[in-house]
């Protein structure tokens, strides 16, 4: 749980915003670097009613960071630091250690003999989309409905093998309560078993209803094991067995890394300060193990998952020092993911990423999916604007999701648009992974 501030510490911390007041201006603060600064604790509030009284001047702006001072100027707020993404990082959740070793098959999913119809397919599918927390008389009704045209009761080889949820499954307070409205109702007819990843909302903490984090994302996906809860009444789904809110999800011709990006609305953090290590030292250890399965001549497609992505044009912004975090146990580890999937942004987004590892060219897809139903946002136009190393390939305003098909030598995506007016469903696009030669199409 997030510690609360103190009216003295707030006071303090008015006090020292003052004093460097002089430096402050009304224009637009200048990018500086995105180096993380730790979070300083706070000090005592000087004693005495009057004194107090007069140090509690307001802030200028609503934060004092909107300044023209360079970062390496400006004097430290005890609690809060020199710049928002400091506060942000001293204000984050502990993540909940994994109730066993977070690996997960997919026969603990959907059983052995379902898992080995699909090894023997040549292929699995999946669906995935991220951003619901609406209820069945929504949009989010709308695309759980049109998920369900995808499911063959005579090919259930054939069908998708499972939704991935890309986070923000509830939002606001009371999550124990509104995992029914807004989870068991609008999927009641859909026949797939539901995984995935926790969003910011998942995790948010409010002091009289929502007191743990992740409370009710864990009694929900990460219980001991598959029973349908009391909350969910007649309905019958049964909860989900995740090993905890990061995991690997080792299927077959697939494995997913499934990563918890905290409770920030914005950015994300793998690890820092208050959220520890841990995440990031399994995820260096998975992806090191995956490797030297590579090299022995096990070669499945990759695919990560965060809720808060990479990259974004729309909605939110880019978590960037997330990337680099990921990014430099990828370089340790000598692998990178094929595709990247995350939510957050309520619109369709992908980019092509172009880099090198090991001096080999790789293309990866970085696709933003928060399209589940919580509602639409803007999102500019992609023309194949190129920012750094990746390009802004399409974009879509609406709602919909992705279904996915891995084989042994491609990931096939493609992106299906669903009009919550008239519940028609429509390919807006596919595009292709050639998994041999790290392309994409």
């Amino acid at each position: 749980m997030k510690k609360a501030v103190s009216k003295k510490s707030t006071s303090k911390k008015s006090t020292l915003a003052k004093k460097s007041s002089a430096k402050k201006s009304s224009t637009p603060a200048k990018k500086t670097s995105t180096k993380h600064s730790s979070p300083v604790a706070p000090v005592k509030q000087p004693t005495g009613g009057k004194t107090a009284a007069r140090a509690a001047q307001p802030l200028r702006f609503a934060h004092p960071f909107f300044t023209p001072t360079p970062l390496s100027q400006r004097p430290v707020l005890p609690g809060v630091g020199t710049r928002l993404l400091g506060y942000i990082q001293g204000n984050l959740e502990p993540i909940p250690a994994p109730t066993r070793t977070p690996v997960f098959t997919l026969a603990d999913i959907i059983g052995q003999p379902g898992a080995q119809q699909i090894q023997a397919s040549g292929s699995i599918r999946f669906q995935t989309c991220g951003d619901t927390g609406r209820g069945a008389n929504s949009p989010q009704g709308v695309v759980a409905e049109a998920m369900t045209t995808d499911y063959d009761t005579a090919h259930p080889e054939s069908s998708p093998a499972f939704l991935f949820h890309l986070g923000d499954v509830i939002y606001g307070i009371n999550k124990d309560q509104q995992y029914r409205p807004e989870f068991y109702e609008p999927y009641v007819h859909y026949p797939g078993k539901i995984v995935g990843i926790a969003g910011n909302h998942d995790g948010e903490v409010f002091s009289t209803t929502d007191p743990a984090t992740l409370r009710a994302f864990l009694a929900n996906f990460c219980a001991p094991a598959q029973v349908v809860p009391p909350i969910a009444g007649t309905i019958f789904r049964q909860t989900m067995n995740q090993p905890g809110v990061y995991y690997l999800l080792d299927a077959p011709f697939m494995q997913i890394v499934a990563l918890y990006s905290n409770a920030a609305e914005n950015p994300g953090f793998i690890s820092g300060p208050i959220p520890g290590q841990a995440q990031k030292t399994w995820l260096l250890a998975t992806l090191k193990t995956i490797a030297a399965q590579r090299k022995s001549g096990t070669r499945k497609a990759l695919i990560f998952a965060t809720h808060h992505p990479p990259f974004t044009a729309g909605g939110h912004a880019p978590s960037t020092d997330m990337l680099a975090d990921i990014d430099s146990v990828c370089q340790q580890a000598g692998i990178m993911p094929d595709l990247f999937l995350s939510g957050h942004a309520h619109s369709y987004q992908r980019y092509t990423r172009e880099i090198s590892l090991a001096g080999n060219a790789l293309q990866i897809p970085y696709v933003v999916a928060g399209i589940g139903g919580i509602n639409d946002q803007a999102v500019p136009t992609a023309t194949g604007q190129r920012t750094g190393d990746h390009i802004f390939v399409k974009s879509l305003k609406g709602y919909g999701y992705l279904l996915i098909s891995v084989s042994a030598t491609t990931i096939k995506a493609t992106m299906y648009s669903v009009d919550p007016n008239t519940t028609a469903k429509s390919a807006f696009e596919t595009f292709t992974v050639d998994l041999a030669r790290s392309i994409v199409s």
